[in-house]
């Protein structure tokens, strides 16, 4: 067909244009049908709507009517009378005399306006009743209240209050009358609201229901329009698409069939010669890996200026490293390192993940993470990253019995378990590498913290140990236990750190006695009363065998014992491995 063998932007163009002219025609129709429900629903909100509701303030009207009747009586008995008052109540009397027949006009005035308006269907016969009579219940109360006005006017001023009081109760039964004609009018003018109301969702269902089906109709004619003219464009593209597979799949042997004479065609030429390149050259391939958190891309798709020019934050870091994996990689392949390694990650990332942290890297056998804005708000972080830590920690016994399963043997060749630092404190955030690699890190004295601490684990038997900025970040939310004041390598300061004992509430029997114990022998430590502290650290040992801190301070008090501390010792203790 000579529609084919037009160039690929005749082809869009001619789908394009008969689109346009479908859509022209549907969205004519839709305004059309559109504007005539706008015309039904201008009328029901701008004049039946309002009729109604003067209607309904008539009969309001007529009782304030009454009460500024009885307000006028009431001034003129007084004694003794205050003709200036009087003469006020007079003045308020035929101005709310004034408001009943003004809002009966303007009932009147929306109900005529409706039935001059030939663009809606509305019921004037029943429209003209309703109108005729607010007009004849207007007049009958007007004519019959002038008389009995004149009378009570007679009686008020000769103070006859008991006459008065009667013209009072026929009066009000005239208001009565008019109250319920009124009421009447009403419920037959709700009848012509509702009658409006479904002419407007009426109109509105005929509307959707035409326009789906004009746009259904244009929609199966566009697409058998386009279906018809894009038939001679995906054939030369779908030949295109399976030579590029076959380069994907590294066979440059087969080159693809030139069909048509369209752009298509010239690209189909252009691949084939690209092909007959690669084949006399060499066949590289890079492999280049660049895994980045999604919270961090975002972060930095939001403010690109924070990767630019770094930022200082209080950030809580953790460091975590898998004891004994120096071991454990001497005697297993490549192949089942690799494995056990992506399944360790895999297990420890999900509880960092779950915490909303932040992985920064792998490093070997270690995690590096860290929580804080504008991830997550400051007032949580140290809280989420002790939460994380307690979940990493209670995956190691399942891991431990994984570990041989993935490796194909029977046991471990060397223990292997966890070790997890905490710090908090200022760091700078920022990319840090260069034109061809950035990462988004963070750098400080906390993340060197982090790093000795989670180190410091092997020296206390410990698995989770965190800063005491951290320890007072958490506060009361988890439970701690003092392990020492530390001055780790790199830093001359000593400060205390805590071991993540559990969530709060959760420590057992045994670890609150070991807890209770451990803070005793702890205190005597520092004040250097060794005997007392052994005492206690072997309560503690008699509470949990074989916990780690415990051993660890009775070992330094043997080491005491042979050469004492120096005067003025702090208690403190100095590790010179990092």
């Amino acid at each position: 067909m000579p529609i084919f063998n037009q160039s690929i932007r005749r082809k869009i163009v001619g789908i394009a244009l008969g689109l346009i002219v479908l859509m022209l025609v549907t969205s004519i129709l839709s305004m059309v049908m559109s504007s005539k429900v706008g015309v039904l629903l201008d009328e029901l909100t701008n004049r039946y709507i309002p009729a109604y509701g003067h209607l309904a303030r008539a009969n309001i009207r007529s009782l304030e009517r009454a009460l500024a009747l009885r307000r006028m009586v009431m001034t003129k008995m007084q004694s003794p009378s205050d003709e200036e008052a009087y003469a006020a109540r007079v003045r308020e009397f035929e101005q709310t005399d004034r408001r009943i027949e003004e809002e009966a006009e303007s009932a009147r005035t929306l109900i005529n306006a409706i039935i001059n308006d030939p663009r809606t269907p509305s019921d004037n016969a029943a429209l003209a009743r309703i109108e005729l009579r607010i007009e004849t219940a207007v007049t009958e109360l007007r004519r019959d209240l002038t008389e009995d006005h004149a009378k009570l006017a007679k009686q008020v001023d000769a103070r006859q209050m008991a006459e008065a009081r009667g013209t009072l109760e026929h009066i009000d039964v005239l208001r009565d009358q008019f109250n319920q004609k009124i009421d009447a009018i009403r419920a037959d003018m709700l009848a012509q609201v509702f009658f409006s109301t479904s002419q407007v969702i009426s109109h509105q269902h005929q509307a959707i229901i035409v326009s789906g089906i004009v746009t259904l109709l244009a929609a199966i004619v566009g697409f058998a329009f386009a279906l018809l003219v894009s038939s001679g464009i995906t054939r030369p593209v779908r030949l295109l698409l399976a030579g590029t597979r076959e380069v994907e799949a590294g066979r440059f042997d087969k080159p693809i069939t030139v069909s048509t004479q369209d752009e298509i065609g010239e690209l189909a030429a252009a691949f084939n010669r690209m092909i007959e390149q690669l084949r006399h050259n060499e066949r590289i391939r890079e492999t280049f890996g660049r895994y980045i958190d999604p919270k961090v891309v975002q972060g930095l798709i939001d403010r690109p200026e924070v990767a630019i020019d770094g930022q200082r934050r209080v950030m809580t870091i953790m460091f975590c490293d898998m004891s004994g994996f120096t071991s454990m990689s001497e005697g297993v392949t490549p192949r089942g390192l690799v494995k056990v390694m992506n399944h360790y990650f895999t297990v420890m990332s999900g509880p960092i993940r779950s915490n909303r942290g932040i992985i920064d890297k792998y490093i070997g056998d270690a995690i590096m993470c860290y929580w804080g804005p504008p991830f997550i708000e400051e007032d949580e972080q140290a809280m989420l990253a002790g939460l994380a830590a307690i979940e990493m920690a209670d995956q190691v016994p399942a891991l431990q019995k994984q570990l041989p399963d993935l490796l194909g043997i029977r046991a471990m060749p060397a223990p292997c378990d966890l070790r997890i630092g905490i710090a908090t404190g200022e760091v700078l955030t920022g990319s840090i590498g260069s034109e061809l690699m950035m990462s988004f890190t963070v750098m400080g004295d906390a993340v060197n913290l982090a790093s000795r601490l989670e180190a410091a684990n092997k020296a206390y038997g410990t698995r989770v140990l965190v800063s005491q900025a951290t320890a007072d970040a958490i506060g009361s939310q988890l439970e701690l236990r003092e392990i020492d004041r530390v001055a780790v390598a790199g830093q001359r300061a000593p400060q205390a750190v805590f071991e993540v004992m559990g969530k709060a509430g959760a420590l057992t029997d045994t670890q609150a006695r070991l807890r209770t114990h451990y803070a005793e022998g702890l205190a005597a430590y520092r004040a250097g009363h060794f005997d007392d502290a052994r005492a206690a650290f072997n309560a503690a040992l008699e509470a949990v065998p074989g916990d780690g801190p415990s051993r660890t301070l009775l070992g330094r008090i043997v080491q005491f014992e042979v050469n004492p501390p120096d005067v003025g010792w702090d208690g403190a203790w100095r590790l010179e491995q990092k």
